[in-house]
C-alpha cells in the first residue's frame, strides 16, 4: 500500500497493512536537511523539503504544513519576526483593545502572504508527490487564533470580562480559518490539522457555550469540502471530553498527560494518535522503550489508531529514536 493508501484504509475502516504514522516535525525537519526553524517557518520551499526527506527516511505517512501558530495572525494585521532556532514571535498584537474588534475583517488567504506561503507549501507537494501521500494543511482553532490576535492572557480575561465583543472575536477567527482551510483544501490538502492549545486552559463551561460550537462550524465546513479533520489540543484535556466527544473529528491526537484507555472510552469511534511525551519518550528514551511504549498505545486505543507523539518530535532527538518510533507496527 501507498500511504495514502493506508491512511485512507483505516480511516474508512477497510483493511490496511500496518499503522499510519504521522508525527509532527517542525525544527528536527528543518535541522534534519541542515536549515533552521526561522528558514522552515518563513519559506515554504524549504518546509516541504524537510517533510518529504524526513517522510521519505524515517517512513511518515503524512507529509504536514505545520510550522508556527502565526500564520493567520499576520493576515489579520499583526507583525511577525523569525527566529533561527526558535519559534516566529509576534511583535505587534492585530488587536490591543477587544472594543475595536469592527476594525478587523477576514483576510484573503491568498493575498496575505504567511497564508499564501502555507498555500503554496500544499501546490508544491500535490507537484513533487501528487497523491502518494496523505497531505496535511493547518489551520488555528477559534480559540487559539483568538489568543494569538489578543494575547493570550487578554483572551482569557475577555472570555470572562468581555463575553459579547469576545464572541465577535470568536466567530471572526472562525471564518479565518475556514477561509484558510478552504483555500488548502482546493490545493490539494485532503486532512485539515486544527490546533487548538488554549482550550485545556479553558474551563469546561466556557468551552461548552463559546467554543465547542465554533468548532463544530469549522470542522463541518473542513468535512463539507471533502476533506479530514485531525484535531490537536496540547495538555490535559479531560475537562473538556463531554463536549469534545460531540465534536466531528475525524483524528484526535492525545497528549502524553491524557491517559488513552479513558481517551477512548470517551471517543470510542475517532481514531487516536499519541501519547508518547516528546521529552521523556522521544527525545530522552531509547528505540526499544519507544517501541515498547508504541504498542502499549496501540493496545489502548484498538484498531484505529495512529503512530504519533503527543505533540511535536523535539529538535535534537535522536535519529533512531524517530526511526523506532516510526517501525511499521502490525494490525
Amino acid at each position: 500500500m501507498t500511504p495514502k493508501e493506508r491512511y485512507d484504509a483505516l480511516l474508512a475502516g477497510e483493511d490496511f497493512d500496518f499503522h499510519p504514522r504521522i508525527p509532527i516535525v517542525m525544527q528536527y525537519a528543518a535541522e534534519y536537511i541542515g536549515s533552521n526553524y526561522g528558514a522552515f517557518a518563513s519559506d515554504y520551499r524549504i518546509l516541504v523539503e524537510a517533510n518529504i526527506r524526513c517522510a521519505e527516511d524515517f517512513g511518515f505517512d503524512q507529509l504536514s504544513c505545520i510550522s508556527d501558530p502565526y500564520r493567520e495572525t499576520a493576515g489579520l494585521g499583526g507583525e511577525i519576526i523569525f527566529h533561527k532556532n526558535s519559534v516566529p514571535e509576534c511583535l505587534r498584537l492585530p488587536l490591543d483593545d477587544i472594543e475595536e474588534i469592527a476594525q478587523l475583517s477576514v483576510p484573503d488567504p491568498e493575498a496575505a502572504p504567511r497564508m499564501r506561503d502555507r498555500i503554496d507549501a500544499v501546490r508544491l507537494y500535490k507537484e513533487r508527490i501528487g497523491s502518494h501521500y496523505s497531505i496535511l494543511g493547518w489551520v488555528e482553532g477559534p480559540a487559539a487564533l483568538a489568543g494569538d490576535v489578543r494575547g493570550l492572557s487578554d483572551f482569557l480575561m475577555d472570555l470572562l470580562d468581555e463575553p459579547e465583543a469576545t464572541s465577535e472575536l470568536l466567530d471572526l477567527c472562525t471564518e479565518t480559518s475556514i477561509r484558510f482551510a478552504l483555500a488548502q483544501i482546493e490545493a490539494g490538502a485532503d486532512t485539515i490539522g486544527v490546533g487548538d492549545a488554549i482550550c485545556s486552559q479553558i474551563s469546561g463551561s466556557t468551552y461548552a457555550e463559546l467554543i465547542q460550537p465554533r468548532q463544530r462550524r469549522l470542522f463541518e465546513a473542513i468535512q463539507g469540502a471533502g476533506a479530514r479533520v485531525r484535531l490537536h489540543i496540547c495538555g490535559q484535556t479531560k475537562h473538556l471530553w463531554p463536549s469534545l466527544a460531540e465534536l466531528p473529528y475525524d483524528i484526535f491526537d492525545v497528549d502524553h498527560m491524557v491517559d488513552m484507555d479513558a481517551a477512548r472510552q470517551t471517543m470510542p469511534e475517532a481514531v487516536l494518535s499519541g501519547n508518547h511525551d516528546p521529552v521523556s519518550d522521544i527525545l530522552n528514551g531509547m528505540p526499544a522503550t519507544i517501541r515498547e511504549k508504541t504498542l502499549a498505545c496501540r493496545k489502548s486505543a484498538g484498531r484505529r489508531f495512529m503512530v504519533n507523539a503527543g505533540c511535536e518530535i523535539p529538535s535534537k532527538t535522536a535519529n533512531e529514536n524517530l526511526k523506532a518510533l516510526c517501525e511499521p507496527l502490525p494490525v
